[in-house]
């Protein structure tokens, strides 16, 4: 299991470099257009633009969630005891899950109002990017799995 965790997020890293690329063409391209006529003015290049940088959104929760570098607040004081350190995570993690539940649940109508529409622009199908809302809920539930795993260990006093 946890080599396909891995080879899973080595792919999204992958992709997410590639989108970085990506992005980098439409956006200059913008630029270009705008300030000489060297090209054409492209209208489809805003929204392309637009798609990659939702996608890299997505992709970069679902990095930063296996990471652990995600965005989290310390209320509490830091745990003395490995038990105390564990629930603690445990109790962060479970508050992750309820939020990778919504976006899985309300993500998939999301992406199947989606299925049913085109860009104006681009005449790309809003599949293409509402279906990474679904996803990173996924991701960021197999993802939790594995860390609530790791608490679980942790709170037992063995090793992770």
């Amino acid at each position: 299991m946890k080599l396909a965790l891995d080879a899973y997020y080595r792919l999204l890293k992958f992709t997410l470099t590639v989108l970085m690329f990506a992005l980098v063409v439409p956006v200059t391209m913008q630029i270009v257009s705008r300030y000489t006529g060297v090209i054409p003015r492209y209208i489809w290049t805003e929204e392309i633009s637009r798609f990659c940088f939702v996608w890299i959104i997505m992709i970069g929760s679902m990095i930063a969630v296996r990471d652990g570098t995600h965005f989290d607040v310390d209320l509490l004081p830091h745990p003395d005891t490995p038990m105390k350190l564990g629930l603690s995570k445990l109790v962060v993690h479970l508050g992750m899950m309820s939020m990778a539940y919504i976006f899985i649940r309300f993500g998939y109508d999301f992406a199947k109002f989606g299925a049913q529409q085109e860009s104006e622009l681009a005449g790309v199908p809003m599949l293409t990017m509402y279906i990474s809302f679904p996803l990173a809920g996924l991701s960021w539930l197999i993802f939790l799995v594995e860390k609530i795993i790791e608490d679980i260990k942790i709170m037992r006093g063995l090793p992770s």
